[in-house]
């Protein structure tokens, strides 16, 4: 795995005075008065809203509850993006000058190949049985097909059994099910900013942050390092703040950093649960797209013997890996009995269609499709995109997180703020907006340091182009610290 020079610091401008510090902190009330640069992050983006149409929050309605206010009152900045894109989709032909989408993390980039295994013969089916009320938590032929998928992909040391496999959408119901209204759960920050809706909207737990740096120092032995004594400095605090932290959410590979942790990396952090008595949630949805043959994924499922299996929980889903974001099809792997039977009384409220199910169990039992024709051609084509993504960046000496799976490069355009604050960052995304691209700025996952952003490459060549087109011209606008020819050079990695 690429990791960070020593001397990479060096070439980056000093974090912003928002940038969290590794001081400890004495006093429950000094550590109330001067939350993370994260949380100031997140509550910036859920107005964002109001902010980008120049229009007042919106008011509480005499028809809803308090609840249902607040969530129609949320609206963050990941899904303001998306929602302007659907408004001024570009398409090639019928609309060109349309906004170009390289903010949603989708792959688009192997359609064609998607298109002749699901259109076989053996994916049409009809059967009385799949248009009737089925086990909620999934049918069973495709459950018994997920626990095959995850024992081959994960390198399982044992074969996994699908009665521990539910099917539906997780991370809401998971919430309902292990947490009381004043619970909290520790996360890294950055990180996939609709998990804060997916708990916060249905099941009112609260995120505890901990921050990570984005600069190369003493604690940190590559940019937005995440180890073990960080968890642990984060659950110190969050006591200290009277909060029960009852779990640790983890993504691997990570979004937005794309980040693989190694299996010992791994291990330490669900020690680290285990000693604490708290849930491990690991989102591992990206599991497949690492695309360098020289990396390798290291699956929570692979381990010989987990620390914790009934604190420990393992998210995997069609969207990223298989390139099928609209099926909607997410699993949940978890040997906790009690779990999965509440899980399963929710189930009739987050289902899969009985067709979606049969479709998704003819795709991963053919093992031989997917692992000679799809994943390596996926493989191949998101390494190019990768490629061709990085060297424009570098060519502008803008500098990245150099890491080889996901979807997405994390970049740090920290030079295009006219000075290091969210409010900055923000009129920047703005102006990519007003420029026809959607892109994802930090502070939708809740970064600490104003000024990085989430590019996805997952798309046509030709699409990255027109974003790259739009996005020259959004460099040479007043606000640039530093003129066009000095955009041109090489920039470095992280």
């Amino acid at each position: 795995m690429t990791t960070a020079a020593p001397s990479v610091s060096s070439s980056l401008s000093q974090p912003p005075s928002e940038a969290p510090t590794t001081q400890g902190v004495s006093t429950q009330e000094t550590i109330e008065s001067t939350p993370p640069a994260s949380v100031k992050a997140c509550k910036m983006s859920q107005s964002v809203l109001a902010a980008l149409r120049g229009a007042e929050t919106l008011g509480p309605s005499v028809y809803l509850s308090n609840r249902g206010n607040s969530i129609r009152q949320t609206q963050g900045i990941l899904q303001e993006g998306y929602a302007q894109y659907l408004m001024d989709k570009h398409h090639d032909a019928k609309n060109p000058y349309g906004i170009i989408n390289m903010g949603t993390s989708e792959n688009k980039l192997c359609y064609d190949v998607l298109g002749k295994r699901l259109t076989k013969p053996d994916m049409p089916h009809f059967d009385p049985s799949l248009l009737q009320y089925s086990d909620w938590k999934g049918h069973t032929f495709l459950r018994e097909e997920v626990a095959k998928f995850l024992t081959h992909y994960c390198c399982s040391p044992n074969p996994l059994k699908l009665i521990w496999v539910s099917l539906l959408y997780v991370s809401n119901s998971y919430g309902h099910c292990v947490f009381h209204v004043v619970d909290a759960i520790l996360i890294p920050t950055p990180f996939y900013g609709v998990i804060t809706e997916d708990l916060q909207l249905y099941s009112d737990v609260k995120l505890f942050h901990v921050p990570l740096d984005c600069e190369v120092g003493i604690q940190n032995s590559r940019p937005f390092h995440l180890t073990e004594g960080k968890l642990e400095e984060g659950l110190k605090r969050a006591k200290q703040e009277g909060l029960i932290i009852r779990a640790v959410i983890l993504m691997n590979p990570h979004n937005p950093l794309a980040e693989i942790y190694t299996a010992d990396e791994m291990i330490a952090f669900l020690e680290f649960a285990k000693r604490n008595e708290l849930h491990c949630i690991v989102d591992e949805v990206y599991m497949l797209t690492v695309f360098d043959e020289s990396v390798s994924f290291n699956s929570v499922l692979g381990i010989d013997s987990l620390p914790d299996p009934q604190r420990t929980h393992v998210m995997w889903g069609m969207s990223k890996d298989f390139a099928m974001a609209g099926i909607r099809i997410g699993t949940l792997y978890t040997e906790n009995r009690d779990l999965v039977e509440a899980l399963a009384q929710l189930g009739a409220f987050h289902g899969v269609s009985g067709n979606s199910q049969h479709q998704v169990a003819q795709l991963l039992q053919d093992r031989e499709w997917i692992s000679k024709e799809f994943l390596p051609e996926n493989r191949r084509r998101l390494k190019a995109a990768h490629s061709y993504l990085t060297g424009e960046l570098q060519s502008m000496g803008i500098p990245y997180l150099d890491r080889h799976a996901a979807l997405y490069v994390w970049a740090d355009l920290r030079k295009f703020l006219r000075e290091p604050s969210f409010e900055e960052e923000l009129s920047l995304w703005k102006g990519f907006l007003r420029h026809k691209v959607v892109v994802s700025c930090g502070q939708a996952f809740c970064c600490s340091t104003p000024g990085w952003f989430r590019i996805v490459f997952a798309d046509q060549q030709h699409h990255l182009q027109l974003g790259q087109t739009h996005r020259f011209l959004m460099y040479s606008r007043p606000c640039c610290k530093e003129p066009e020819s000095k955009l041109r050079i090489k920039g470095p990695t992280l």
